[in-house]
Parts: C-alpha cells; sequence; structure tokens
C-alpha cells in the first residue's frame, strides 16, 4: 500500500505520452510485455511501472473493470 500515495517522478504528459506508445507499438511485438519493455527503455521507468499506468488508463477509459483514478481519488478523500 506505501507506494501509491507518493507522486510519480513522471508528469501526467509522460505517463499519456507512454500509454500512446504502447498502444502505437502493440502490433510491432510479440506480446504485450515485449511492448512494454520497448517503451519503459525508452522512458527510463519500470516494464512493470508502465504496465500499471496502462491498466489504470484501460480502467479510466471503461475497458477495464475496475475504479477509474477519479473514482480512487473519491474514495481516498472519503476515508
Amino acid at each position: 500500500m506505501g507506494s501509491m500515495g507518493r507522486p510519480s517522478r513522471f508528469s501526467p504528459e509522460v505517463r499519456e505520452r507512454a500509454i500512446r506508445m504502447v498502444e502505437e507499438h502493440r502490433e510491432d511485438h510479440a506480446s504485450e510485455w515485449a511492448v512494454l519493455q520497448s517503451v519503459a527503455s525508452k522512458l527510463g521507468c519500470t516494464a512493470e511501472t508502465l504496465r500499471k499506468w496502462v491498466r489504470q488508463a484501460q480502467r479510466d477509459t471503461g475497458h477495464r473493470p475496475g475504479l477509474t483514478t477519479s473514482e480512487r481519488e473519491r474514495l481516498k478523500a472519503l476515508e
């Protein structure tokens, strides 16, 4: 739970660009993990970090079940 509250050292713009790059290059790689590793190495983050951003973005756009970022923030504010 500890790392969730820590602000990312990557700006929202960088994260959005990273997520776009993953989507755009998905076809060029054998697996999602391969594309995550490729994009992560360009950005200087880990593939795991990037995977979390992509999953959160998918939840935010309704492509994956789970709380969106704004719902999570609302929940945090209530706690």
